[in-house]
This record gives structure tokens, C-alpha cells and sequence, in this order.
């Protein structure tokens, strides 16, 4: 895609350097540049510098299929047949969301033409449809026409002096942005001469940053950061730049809980969910069961058509007995794929198994948690979501309804598999009232389950109700200040099914609907705004789970507000998004 000028132009340099020194006092006097720091526009120094700050469109690959450019915002695109209008980066995570919701081998994902892109050198163009996005794509590949440096960064302002060598005149441009530089390379000629304002600085990849005063240095520079980080620029957005040494030390370094297996396309994972597997590097594998029965295996891992493998072997547990496509490794967790309706994905357990008891305490009595979800053998208790638990010492525990209060008490122990488990006794609610195994335990998030059944119980981290937080706060006080009635829903069959009632959003989380004309309150229920773990803004709902107000009860993705305005969004798991708009009344 991006075609420079070849090394060649070294000899060109050397010749119109000669015709510059004829010229050099006038320059001197004019622009302040010398013959020895002056640059030919096409030189090896330039190159490198417009790779420096040529746009890096590999964000968006998951579109595109393309580094060289990326697709101006807004644009949409159809996901599993869901539309989606994508305009940031943000909305950009919420189609691998998507895929991730389904996993499997196929996603799919089709862009709303046209579209205008961005190319390498800040230029655009229109795209009409995807065979024109297709051959534009293939142009840039990894380690070819793709060739921007990444791993390093100008540091602006930056003033560079320029002298045409035909006209004899000299200019002085400051430089504020790599969009800005890129395009002032592309206005020269290739017998134009560049000179730079040293010293300048630059900043590598890891923050730390390095001072050049001479051409020799600034090009030393950006050779060297040329390969110094990994770039992420191939086109597999699930790969996140793992390799066979790096899957090698995530499977040694933790033990691995199994939490989804599928065998000829026949679901498991009842048979296998919570199962732990501890790998060492001598090439043995250990599964222990959930009755803290332990097997022993093999594995290896080797590299193939630019694909991870891991190979397992077992003498009973045949079902795992596959060389495993490794499709994703994410934070805590790796994804197993194979052909033929083959799954496997594994959480890691290194919080989990094997920990003093006193680390869960330690992290239950560290601010109050908040009930995402809770489900028994019938299905979802819809009711409890948002109550808030507060552990305390002595093992007290209270969960809070507004301002309905129950009381209870808690515990911490291990389990045969040395998997921390949490007992509840909370005798007014008896849908929390379990020895509850922890499955994963991520930065302010917690899950229980109990292996077998469908009890599951996730708790978020909530510290001071987010008080700290300037944009709760923001939401929280507009909410609160007035009326409000559901303008539109997606889900629901007719939205003026809701025009009879009026939603007041109070203190202490209370959430009172009354239906128009009428003084008593239709339902009292409980509503939040928090940031959770993943750094969102969540607007919780509960009004029971009764229609039509139970349609409601749902952990909201926020959207927007305005003083007279709320949209909230929901994902489900099948990829359906819901969208709820209140406005004021």
C-alpha cells in the first residue's frame, strides 16, 4: 500500500547536497539550516519518518480485514443478521462481543455501503461494496505493504525547515500531529531538501522517552524501534499476538478450569464443568474432578500455518483426546476449537484452588457487592438482582433492598478439589442460601457455582456506591430529578404498552412506578448506577419479574443522557439487543 522511494536515492542525496553548499549562506541566514543536517525529501530518514506517522488502521481489522486503512465513524454493520451503527472505538469491542457471545469456527459480519476510509497517508476514499474493499485490502498484508512503525512516536511540536532546490527558497513549517507531518512529506518533491529543529524528542512504546540532535541519531532511533514491540497488526482480532512459548508458560503457570466442552458437536460440558487441570512442564497433564478425584495425561503444544496446536492425550478421558486449534487467549481464560463441532474453554483457577481461605475474605469485606445475577435449578431469580451484600467481620452478612435490610451469616472454606468455597445462610432469602464454589475471580467480579446444577451466583464490586465517580454522579442526579415514562422499547410488543406509567427514580436505590392518575404506587422496585468491572456504565432495574414491568429487570448498558433523555442498551447472549429510551414527563 504505502510505496517508498528506494535506498538508491542515497547517491541522489550526495549529488544535490553538492548543489545545496553553493547556496548555504543565504540558508543559513534565512532558515537556519546547515549542510550537514539537511535531508533529500525520498532519503532513507524520511521514509522512516512518514512510516512513523502514517495512520495505523489495524484498530478496526475486525471490520476490515486491513492495517493499511481504517472506515470512518459513523458506519454500520450487520452482525449475525443484528445492526449495529459503530461510532468509536468503543462500539468496535461490542462486535467482538458478539462473536465472543457465539462462540464457534463462522462469524459473521456484513459492512452497510458506501463507506470512506482512511488510508496510510491520511488520504480518503469512498468504497462502495466489499469487492472493492476486498482488493484494497489485499494490498496491505502483514510484513509487506503494511510496513508502519508503531512502537514509537514523535513528540510535538515539531519544526522543520525546507529549501527547494530549484526555486532557492527556503520555509519554516511547525508541526503539530503525525496526520499533519505525513501530509506535509506528500506535498514535496522528490528533489526537495528537509531540514529538522533539533533537538526533538520521541516516545517509545513503554512510555519512556529518548532525546536525538542529529539525522544519524533520529534515524538510529525509529531502525531500531522498527521491530521492538508486536504491532497486532495481523487480521485475526482473536489471536491477541499469542505464540507457543507464550501459551506454554499460561498453561504451566496456573491450574485451568474447564467451563465449556462440546465433543461431535454433543454438549459436555454438565459432565465436565469445574473439572481442573493442572499442566507441567515435563508434559503431564492432571485433571481433577469435582469430587477431587485426579487422572493423569500428556500434552504438547507445537506451531503449524501460523496456528497454535495443543495436543492432550488420556487413557480415560477420551473426550479431550484431540490436537486442539488454540482460537483465543483473553485474560484468564483460552479457547479450544477443533472441526466437527469440537469445544473447549478453560478459566484460569490460580485464584481459585489451593489459596488460603483468608484471601476471599479479604476480598468480600473490601467494599459491598452487588447480586448481577443469581439462578437456581428453575431459572434466573430475577427478583435479587441489584440487592446489595455487605460481608463483615465475624462472619455477619447483610444483603439490602433499598432500604429493606436481611441478615445472615457466612463462611469461608475449601472444598475436596481445594477450590474456595462460600457458604450463606440468610434465612429471610433462601435463593442465596448455599455453599457456593468460586469458578472465577476477576479484578472487582465473582463467580459461584455449584458443579452439576445451574445454581450460579455473580457478584460486582461496588466501593463507596461510586460517589468518586464524576459520570454516576452525573447520571444519578438527573435521574433523580423528576418523572420519567418509557418513550420506546424494542422488545415489547406495543412501547405504548408502558404509556400508563410514570418512573421515579428516588433515594436509596428506590424505583417507584405509579400508573398515570392513580395516587398508590403500581410496583416499588430498585434501581443503580454503577461502573463496573469493565470500567461500563451499568443502570440496573429491578421491578421484579411480573409483566409488563418484569420485561424491564435487566443490568442496562448506558448509552446516553441528556436532562430530559435516557437510552440504555442490552446484549443477550444470542446476540439480540434490546434498547429502552426514558423521557421526562
Amino acid at each position: 500500500m504505502k510505496k517508498f522511494l528506494n535506498y538508491a536515492l542515497y547517491s541522489s542525496l550526495l549529488v544535490t547536497a553538492l548543489v545545496f553548499t553553493s547556496c548555504q549562506n543565504d540558508i543559513d541566514d534565512r532558515g537556519g539550516i546547515n549542510e550537514q543536517q539537511t535531508l533529500l525529501a525520498g532519503s532513507a530518514t524520511v521514509q522512516l519518518m512518514e512510516r512513523t506517522v502514517s495512520n495505523d488502521g489495524s484498530f478496526d481489522n475486525i471490520v476490515d480485514g486491513s492495517s493499511c486503512f481504517d472506515i470512518h465513524f459513523p458506519y454500520t454493520v450487520s452482525v449475525h443478521g443484528v445492526d449495529i451503527t459503530i461510532n468509536s472505538r468503543d462500539d468496535i469491542q461490542v462486535i467482538e462481543e458478539l462473536f465472543d457471545a457465539i462462540d464457534g469456527d463462522e462469524d459473521i459480519l456484513d459492512i452497510i455501503f458506501p463507506v470512506t476510509v482512511t488510508m496510510a497517508d491520511f488520504t480518503d476514499l469512498t468504497i462502495n461494496g466489499i469487492d472493492d474493499l476486498r482488493e484494497l485490502a489485499a494490498k496491505c498484508i502483514e510484513g509487506g505493504d503494511d510496513d508502519d512503525i508503531e512502537c514509537i512516536d514523535f513528540v510535538y511540536p515539531i519544526t522543520v525547515f525546507t529549501f527547494d532546490t530549484n526555486a532557492q527558497q527556503t520555509g519554516e513549517v511547525s508541526i503539530g500531529k503525525d496526520r499533519d507531518l505525513r501530509r506535509f512529506f506528500a506535498g514535496l518533491d522528490g528533489t526537495d531538501l528537509v531540514s529538522i529543529d533539533f533537538p526533538i524528542a520521541l516516545e517509545m512504546y513503554d512510555g519512556t522517552e529518548i532525546h536525538v540532535s542529529t539525522n544519524a541519531e533520529l534515524a538510529d532511533a525509529l531502525e531500531r524501534a522498527k521491530n521492538a514491540c508486536d504491532e497486532d497488526d495481523d487480521n485475526d482480532h482473536n489471536d491477541d499476538d499469542f505464540t507457543k512459548e507464550r501459551l506454554d508458560a499460561l498453561l504451566v503457570h496456573c491450574p485451568w478450569s474447564v467451563v465449556v466442552m462440546e465433543r461431535d458437536n454433543q454438549p459436555q460440558t454438565d459432565q465436565y464443568k469445574q473439572y481442573l487441570m493442572r499442566f507441567a512442564k515435563n508434559g503431564s497433564v492432571t485433571v481433577i474432578d469435582r469430587m477431587g478425584n485426579s487422572l493423569t495425561g500428556t500434552w504438547n503444544t507445537r506451531v503449524t500455518d501460523w496456528k497454535v496446536l495443543l495436543k492432550l492425550e488420556f487413557e480415560v478421558l477420551v473426550d479431550f483426546n484431540l490436537e486442539w486449534f488454540v482460537y483465543e487467549i483473553v485474560p484468564g481464560k483460552i479457547k479450544l476449537f477443533q472441526e466437527n463441532g469440537n469445544k473447549v474453554v478453560l478459566n484460569s483457577a490460580c485464584d481459585i484452588v489451593n489459596q488460603d481461605p483468608t484471601t476471599l475474605r479479604d476480598v468480600l469485606t473490601n467494599c459491598k457487592w452487588i447480586i448481577k445475577k443469581v439462578k437456581d435449578n428453575d431459572g434466573e431469580i430475577r427478583r435479587l438482582l441489584g440487592y446489595e451484600f455487605e460481608f463483615m467481620a465475624g462472619g455477619m452478612v447483610t444483603l439490602t433492598k433499598g432500604d429493606v435490610v436481611s441478615q445472615g451469616s457466612w463462611e469461608i472454606s475449601t472444598n475436596a478439589q481445594g477450590r474456595l468455597v462460600m457458604a450463606i445462610v440468610m434465612g429471610q432469602e433462601p435463593g442465596v442460601s448455599f455453599e457456593w464454589p468460586l469458578s472465577d475471580l476477576r479484578d472487582a467480579l465473582l463467580t459461584f457455582e455449584i458443579p452439576g446444577t445451574d445454581y450460579e451466583l455473580i457478584l460486582q464490586r461496588v466501593c463507596g456506591d461510586n460517589a468518586d465517580d464524576p459520570d454516576v454522579v452525573e447520571i444519578r442526579n438527573i435521574m433523580m430529578g423528576g418523572n420519567w415514562m418509557v418513550a420506546n422499547y424494542t422488545n415489547a410488543t406495543s412501547p405504548s404498552g408502558y404509556n400508563d406509567f410514570s418512573f421515579n427514580f428516588g433515594a436509596e436505590h428506590l424505583l417507584t412506578v405509579t400508573t398515570v392518575g392513580v395516587t398508590d404506587p403500581a410496583y416499588a422496585g430498585l434501581w443503580r448506577v454503577i461502573r463496573n468491572s469493565d470500567q461500563k456504565l451499568k443502570v440496573y432495574l429491578n421491578l421484579g419479574d411480573m409483566d409488563p414491568l418484569g420485561n424491564l429487570t435487566d443490568d442496562w448498558d448506558f448509552v446516553s443522557i441528556t436532562p430530559n433523555r435516557i437510552e440504555l442498551k442490552d446484549v443477550s447472549g444470542d446476540g439480540t439487543i434490546s434498547i429502552l429510551v426514558f423521557e421526562r414527563q
